[in-house]
């Protein structure tokens, strides 16, 4: 990992697309740098029409304009950590991956955003294969919920178990850890990391019954920042994950859809949830 010990101000860039609510995408990134305490940056690669009931209208950005930005930010600041979400076309995805290499940036969070809660296509299904192949082996840690686990391992997930076999097959695409998310099933919410000879579980209990936008970016972009800050992979882990659950616990109301997490005021993080596994 790049410690950059000389670097006072630890950096993070986030290539997601844009939520207008705030509750996802780059301005809930940038949001959760500031709260973790590192300097936030952002590539825009789709403009969203979408609230709290759903995404309404997509446009993705030219994969060329997409390019020139991550230039921009990366041949001009030291990027500590990166993490991408939104990514939406293949040739979107094939600029991101060239531009990753060629700059060597390290310490890279992949959130593989497939599908919105409400069902609409964020990455084209022809870049799934691409995603696999070439942005993957490039991440320190790739976060799947159940069903992008699904999609990427081709396992049908039900429990624990399950997750733990996705797991090693999403490994061996090349990642260097694999975080894939127990939010969606039926019991208590845990989540299982695994890097290629370890698993690590992390159960916390369900909040207060809202459904809440958002989620999934708020946890890729907080180990985002821990990585920044040099905080090693599991704790790094553990942190973001009591930091969601805050932000969970004092989520707020604001449209007439899905509950927003609470992205303006800092909270204490509860006791870690981290369990090693044999």
């Amino acid at each position: 990992m790049n410690s950059g010990s000389k670097d006072p101000v630890r950096c993070v860039l986030s290539i997601a697309g844009s939520d207008p609510s705030g509750g996802a995408g780059v301005e809930a990134d940038l949001k959760i740098f500031c709260l973790l305490g590192v300097y936030g940056t952002c590539v825009i690669t789709s403009v969203t029409a979408q609230n709290t009931l759903g995404v309404q209208r997509i446009y993705h950005l030219p994969a060329d304009l997409v390019g020139d930005q991550i230039e921009s930010v990366v041949s001009d600041i030291k990027v500590h950590a990166l993490k991408t979400g939104m990514l939406g076309t293949m040739d979107i995805l094939d600029v991101v991956c060239h531009k990753i290499r060629r700059h060597n940036l390290v310490n890279l969070v992949v959130d593989p955003v497939l599908k919105a809660k409400d069902g609409s296509i964020l990455l084209e299904e022809d870049a799934v294969q691409l995603l696999k192949s070439e942005l993957l082996p490039l991440a320190s840690v790739v976060t799947p919920n159940l069903q992008e686990a699904e999609a990427l391992s081709g396992l049908k997930i039900h429990d624990v178990e399950d997750m733990k076999k996705a797991a090693r097959l999403i490994y061996e695409l090349g990642c260097k850890w694999v975080l894939l998310k127990g939010g969606h099933l039926k019991k208590d919410a845990v989540d299982v990391l695994f890097d290629g000879a370890q698993f690590y579980e992390y159960r916390a209990q369900r909040r207060n019954g809202l459904s809440v936008h958002g989620t999934g970016c708020i946890l890729s972009a907080a180990i985002a920042a821990e990585m920044a800050k040099g905080t090693d992979i599991p704790e790094g882990v553990a942190k973001a994950k009591d930091f969601v659950s805050s932000t969970i616990a004092h989520a707020v109301k604001l449209g007439r859809g899905l509950a927003l997490a609470r992205l303006f005021v800092p909270f204490p993080a509860d006791k870690s949830s981290r369990k090693d596994v044999d």
